[in-house]
């Protein structure tokens, strides 16, 4: 039997929050009341739902907060594929609660669903730490673990986020109203909380500790995990505690059911002969009853508000991907703290609706409705304008990094630097293929240059001839480079004249705000250098180079080293954010071994507080649109449809990240340009949903109440009523 058949009896008002009869069960609630917090109204079984819901977003954020850089520097894609799989997987985390709630209101209830899918949650926080282990295999299992630890963790985080909240407002008996709206404040802050300590303490544990000489990704992707697994474990030491009602059927599926009834309808009775009709849901009437007919009729109208949403969400979520890399080649260093790119991610707002109720009525609640309407949707116009003004910032801050940053040899162009390590001064002089004259100059012994010194080139690859004067002696060489390449001639002492060998540095390039280092070995013997991790740099022997190794930035007063015949230490000093050096490690005094320093390339000298204005901007931005639209979008829409609300709120913010995730990968523009593009994008969309809002006609409070009322069931024993389950996908 359809629940939704046409019914002139009374009793059959309230079905439309039922998929499909359900045949009488007893309630599984505990037969004696709930132990409660010190005598007061607030079930205990509440503090277990806190404590996880504050340990499993500490364990989402702190995870997402360092997945960028993991995916630039662990597994070394470009910066357009990092931040396009890191929105891949936030759409996907936004995706699934559909799922999760069609599983908890149709089958397994919400308990259930949230052990089951708390544990492939677990399961996936362990795959993707294996993922970051070095040790284990190489990059493509890398790539295969991270895509199936991130699709677990989308799959859990996503399938319990409509469940919780709601699960928590369970707990309550309906005289508890006002205990129950102070617990989703409670619960609301511990998400705040969670995600707020998590992203400054991931971070750290990637850059500050080293494990297998690189960055450990793997413990700040395992410390989220275990925080996951002792979500888990308190949630399920609550379970004797807990009111559980049973599955109550999906809403959702209802809705979607009469939506196509209504369009299948309406194309099958295209003639003339068939009379029209007010609305296009009106065709539906055939099958469903009237009242929902008028819920989704409200809903439709509150969704077609929805539509922009979407590209304020995309604008939103970059502060984890593309503001995350801007801050790499910035410098974090504040004076009193060391910020990490990663930390500079402000706390994440709950994206999931809460309790929003009109408790006015009659005309002057009306009144009250048209005034909020206007305001809300001012608010959220302004909440895009600041959006839009953030990444205005955000393009200003690049196009100054832009300028600060080294030049790129274009085509037919190298950039070559003359690195002097004789003990006497050398005049070189570098010559075309026509015997002109590129360069001419004099460099000290060990002299610091300042800059490269940009050579243009006739091919893509030349030879210069190179004429080097040591005392009284001239020698002549010949080297081949090729385009867009830096270059170091390092001079070097050969009994009683000098030689030279012509080393490539375009590694250099892709140091992406890390610290890189290569050292220069004028020793006789081989050089073991340990720069405090599991791995050593070994450096050959008379002249050698060793290759890059990346660091992090900071003060490294004693690097030990060691050769055949001795141990020493060396003095490297400070390490800025984006150098890159070259140390040569000599023994020209008799107080040993000793390293000289040249900065290759500058540290990054644009502060990381530049961007405080673009995330203070964002953040209010976030707060005017947020907070108001949900306010806003509850008070419209009836009773029976928050849930479905809910899911339609979520999908605008899957939608928004799929859009970063298209932009990125075909857009094709310079980053300050990109940003400029979404601002640009937003101001459009804003300027369209101001002119939705101006027509948009709110709901009157009768037909909100009218379908409270009629939609509220009678029910004998303990079963919660819809105002608890307002919060419930």
């Amino acid at each position: 039997m359809n629940p939704f058949q046409k019914n002139d009896s009374k009793e059959t008002l309230f079905l439309p929050v039922s998929t499909e009869e359900v045949p009488p069960q007893p309630p599984s609630f505990p037969k004696k009341p709930s132990p409660k917090i010190c005598g007061s109204n607030y079930p205990l079984s509440i503090v277990f739902i806190v404590v996880n819901e504050f340990c499993e977003r500490f364990s989402y954020y702190g995870m997402k907060a360092v997945l960028t850089l993991y995916f630039l520097y662990f597994l070394h894609w470009s910066e357009n594929t990092s931040t396009s799989v890191y929105h891949a997987f936030s759409s996907l985390c936004y995706f699934t609660p559909i799922l999760g709630a069609a599983i908890a209101d149709s089958w397994l209830g919400k308990f259930k669903t949230i052990i089951y899918l708390s544990l492939v949650y677990v399961l996936g926080h362990v795959i993707k730490s294996m993922g970051a282990l070095p040790i284990l295999g190489g990059q493509m299992l890398h790539t295969v673990l991270s895509m199936v630890g991130l699709s677990l963790i989308a799959l859990g985080t996503g399938g319990i986020k409509p469940c919780v909240a709601a699960f928590g407002g369970d707990q309550f008996e309906e005289k508890h109203v006002e205990e129950r709206t102070r617990y989703f404040s409670v619960f609301y802050l511990s998400i705040n909380a969670g995600s707020l300590i998590s992203t400054f303490v991931t971070p750290m544990l990637r850059g500050d500790v080293q494990c297998f000489g690189k960055d450990c990704y793997a413990l700040a992707f395992g410390v989220p995990g275990l925080l996951m697994l002792i979500a888990l474990v308190v949630f399920a030491m609550g379970s004797k505690l807990y009111r559980k009602p049973p599955p109550e059927g999906n809403i959702l599926n209802q809705v979607v059911k009469c939506i196509w009834f209504a369009i299948s309808s309406r194309f099958k009775n295209r003639s003339g002969d068939n009379p029209k009709r007010e609305h296009w849901l009106d065709w539906a009437a055939e099958k469903y009853p009237k009242q929902l007919i008028m819920d989704v009729k409200a809903l439709t109208r509150v969704l077609f508000l929805y539509i922009p949403l979407p590209m304020f969400w995309a604008l939103l979520d970059q502060q984890g991907s593309r503001w995350t890399l801007q801050a790499t080649r910035m410098n974090g260093n504040l004076g009193f703290f060391v910020l990490q790119p990663d930390q500079m991610q402000p706390k994440k707002r709950n994206k999931v609706p809460g309790n929003a109720e009109m408790e006015e009525s009659g005309q002057h609640q009306e009144k009250i409705i048209k005034k909020r309407k206007r305001r809300s949707l001012r608010k959220m116009a302004v909440g895009m304008i600041l959006a839009c003004l953030a990444f205005a910032v955000a393009a200003a801050v690049e196009i100054k990094i832009n300028e600060m940053a080294p030049y790129q040899p274009d085509s037919q162009e190298i950039f070559l630097q003359v690195l002097n390590l004789a003990d006497d001064e050398v005049k070189i002089t570098v010559l075309g293929d026509e015997n002109n004259t590129l360069l001419a100059e004099s460099i000290k012994s060990f002299q610091n240059m300042p800059h490269y010194s940009k050579l243009h080139l006739k091919t893509k690859s030349q030879n210069f001839h190179f004429q080097l004067k040591y005392h009284n002696v001239s020698v002549y060489t010949e080297h081949s480079v090729e385009e867009k390449i830096w270059y170091t001639l390092i001079i070097r002492e050969d009994g009683e004249s000098i030689s030279s060998m012509m080393v490539k540095d375009e590694e250099n390039k892709t140091t992406n705000g890390m610290i890189a280092m290569r050292f220069v070995n004028t020793l006789h013997e081989e050089v073991n250098v340990s720069l405090g991790t599991d791995a050593s740099l070994i450096v050959a022997e008379d002249y050698g180079v060793s290759a890059y190794r990346t660091v992090q930035r900071g003060e490294y007063p004693t690097v030990h080293c060691r050769t055949k015949n001795e141990d020493f230490s060396l003095n490297l000093g400070l390490l800025d954010f984006g150098a890159v050096y070259l140390f040569v490690i000599t023994n020209r005094t008799n107080q040993g071994p000793q390293a000289w320093k040249m900065e290759y390339m500058p540290a990054n000298k644009m502060s990381i507080a530049w961007q405080l204005p673009q995330y203070a901007l964002v953040t209010a931005g976030e707060v005017m649109f947020s907070v108001t639209g949900l306010e806003f979008s509850y008070s419209q829409a009836p009773s029976s449809m928050k849930s479905v609300l809910q899911a339609a709120w979520l999908l605008t913010v899957a939608v928004g990240n799929i859009i970063v995730l298209i932009v990125a990968q075909f857009s094709g523009l310079a980053q300050w340009a990109e940003f400029i593009l979404f601002s640009c994008f937003l101001l459009v969309v804003c300027l369209i949903f101001s002119i939705m809002g101006y027509y948009y006609v709110p709901l009157k409070p009768g037909d909100v109440q009218g379908s409270a009322d009629k939609q509220t069931p009678q029910i004998q024993g303990n079963m919660i009523n819809l105002e608890t389950k307002k919060t419930k996908v």
